[in-house]
């Protein structure tokens, strides 16, 4: 798990904005707290980093008992911010992301795509 000691007001949800939230399966038992603290982590990194935060969305769905994976989907231009140059930024989140799992030995992946990569996604069947 991670430790909020380690990360002051990191978990806090003192902003005013959030992402939209959507989860394709509800994660229930001990999954829910590990889960509520990785999509806290991602929720105040997106708002620190993109422009529209109105337009974003986090998706979470549990693959398995112990396997989960993060969607982020925004707009076009956020998501070039979040990707970061030659993908610096979301190689940084994503190891962030992992380590905070491991600690609670959740095996974790974030997908990032625009609204228009995900209609796309959906409508050829491969958007879980």
């Amino acid at each position: 798990m991670v430790d909020s000691a380690f990360f002051p007001n990191l978990f806090a949800r003192s902003e005013s904005v959030s992402l939209r939230q959507v989860e394709s399966r509800y994660t229930i038992g001990i999954m829910q707290p590990v889960t509520e603290r990785l999509r806290n982590f991602l929720q105040f990194v997106a708002i620190k980093l993109i422009d529209d935060p109105s337009q974003a969305q986090l998706k979470v769905a549990e693959l398995s008992p112990k396997k989960l994976r993060f969607k982020l989907v925004l707009a076009q231009a956020d998501v070039a911010m979040l990707i970061g140059r030659n993908g610096f930024t979301a190689s940084a989140i994503r190891n962030v992301l992992k380590a905070a799992a491991e600690r609670a030995g959740v095996q974790v992946s974030l997908q990032i795509h625009s609204h228009e990569e995900e209609a796309e996604l959906l409508a050829r069947g491969d958007g879980h």
